[in-house]
């Protein structure tokens, strides 16, 4: 049993996610031979603390539904952001700050600082990861620590770190599916006879799009889920720029339904491809598929993805692409991850 010290970045949705998954997952990680503390939890609204005894998740989460962390029992003031995480005695940092496509920032600065100092990485946040991927990857690689990103691509469906292990060799070529749970919840109600703003208001009310949707709708999630799966899994140095990406936003029922007639779905679909030796053609953009296609039949807020390999044909997994829970199992995959791979 190795002691895992674990510092918190964010407590919104998805770091009390993660401090359920810690809470509730403590006999799991212990048959994984990991003891997983929470000495750090770093949030401006809630308050910053520290505790190197280590903090009862139960305690943090009813902490943060009362409005702060500042009053639990062992705490102590820790600095804002990155001195705090240059500063706190951990192993493991947990980066789960909102997403920021535009520089990466906070979390980037999170990342960047985390790995500098010799802690591994588990993040949820697709920005540094679209945005500086082959930087990163080569500070954790000088620094002997690991940057894992489980929770960027389908959430908490298995998905990287399967590639990294049950895929690798297969020769994967190409990658394509659907990637952003909104976007097809919208369509599928628009084949219901929804049109695209009920639809969208919708998927707010449910809460799979935000307020301000445009990073679904516009396809700019799904772009930063192609970045990272042409990098990743194809060996490419992609940027988000390198995305020929188009959304939803511009489709209009007579559109959905006019495909529906024709006998095809429309579908936000993202793709990349390796050939030659190069990573390739990354797009995300409305198709018409016919009706054995299997990403036709993905409804809601499902996600698929299917890998074209040269060893075992198309591979698919399918699974939730987004949910407090999910992505904080996400993290939990990832520090086992860790471990494992430190003990290799």
């Amino acid at each position: 049993m190795r002691t895992w010290r674990v510092v918190l970045v964010g407590f919104g949705t998805v770091g009390r996610g993660a401090a359920e998954r810690l809470r509730d997952s403590a006999a799991g990680l212990a048959d994984a031979g990991v003891d997983a503390r929470v000495v750090g939890v770093l949030d401006p609204m809630l308050g910053s603390v520290v505790d190197p005894a280590g903090f009862d998740p139960a305690a943090l989460l009813e902490a943060a539904a009362n409005g702060s962390l500042r009053d639990l029992a062992g705490a102590t003031a820790a600095p804002e952001g990155i001195d705090a995480i240059t500063s706190i005695d951990a192993d493991v940092v947990f980066e789960m700050t909102p997403t920021n496509l535009s520089d990466g920032e906070p979390g980037l600065g999170h990342v960047r600082a985390a790995l500098a100092a010799g802690r591994h990485v588990a993040t949820t946040n697709k920005g540094p990861v679209a945005l500086a991927w082959p930087e990163l990857a080569d500070l954790a690689q000088a620094n002997g620590v690991q940057l894992r990103c489980e929770g960027t691509v389908m959430s908490g469906t298995p998905l990287l770190n399967v590639c990294e292990s049950g895929l690798a060799a297969a020769g994967v070529r190409s990658v394509r599916g659907i990637l952003n749970g909104t976007c097809n919840f919208i369509l599928s109600q628009m084949e219901d006879g929804a049109d695209y703003s009920d639809a969208l208001a919708q998927a707010q009310q449910l809460g799979y799009a935000e307020t301000n949707p445009a990073g679904d709708v516009e396809g700019w999630d799904a772009a930063a889920k192609v970045t990272i799966l042409g990098n990743l899994v194809l060996g490419g140095a992609l940027t988000l720029a390198d995305v020929d990406r188009a959304g939803i936003d511009g489709v209009t029922q007579r559109d959905v339904l006019t495909a529906v007639d024709a006998g095809t779905r429309l579908r936000l679909v993202g793709s990349v491809e390796r050939r030659d030796g190069k990573v390739v053609e990354p797009k995300v953009g409305v198709e018409a598929l016919v009706l054995g296609d299997p990403l036709a039949a993905v409804a809601g807020a499902g996600n698929l993805l299917t890998f074209d390999t040269e060893a075992l044909g198309p591979v698919s997994i399918a699974g939730p692409g987004a949910g407090r829970a999910e992505t904080g199992h996400a993290l939990i995959a990832d520090l086992i991850a860790i471990h494992r791979g430190a003990s290799a």
